[in-house]
């Protein structure tokens, strides 16, 4: 039913003006302002349509994946544009100094940060395992 049908991401903020500047030009995304919000363009996922609401509660969990091939240096770009990471002290999410989780068991290394409306997003790269 659903398998030939388009599909898209959409998640709200609590203020339009902020996301346009922080996935603009923050992120370096694509964006288009649309009637009702905004159209970011990706690679790999396609269209995210994120949309102002008045009464925006920030997502508790990750929305957004940015897969990257050098976390060390995207934490360190996306810092010197003042983008906050969080930090994590509880297995199985430890971050380091730097923000940044170390999974080998899963083969990557994970940074989460917010978007300006407190939605959750994260930075990935894929590590080998050694073998």
């Amino acid at each position: 039913m659903f398998e030939q049908n388009k599909t898209f991401l959409s998640f709200s903020v609590n203020d339009q003006d902020s996301a346009l500047h922080f996935y603009r030009d923050v992120l370096k995304l694509t964006v288009s302002e649309m009637e009702y919000g905004l159209e970011v363009k990706t690679h790999g996922a396609g269209t995210i349509f994120i949309y102002p609401k008045e009464t925006h509660q920030a997502a508790t969990f990750t929305l957004l994946n940015f897969v990257v091939a050098d976390i060390d240096a995207a934490v360190k770009a996306l810092k010197v544009k003042e983008v906050n990471f969080e930090s994590y002290h509880s297995p199985p999410l430890i971050t380091d100094e730097n923000n940044i989780c170390n999974m080998p068991e899963m083969n990557m290394k994970q940074a989460w940060f917010r978007d300006p409306a407190g939605n959750i997003h994260s930075l990935i790269q894929q590590v080998n395992s050694g073998a």
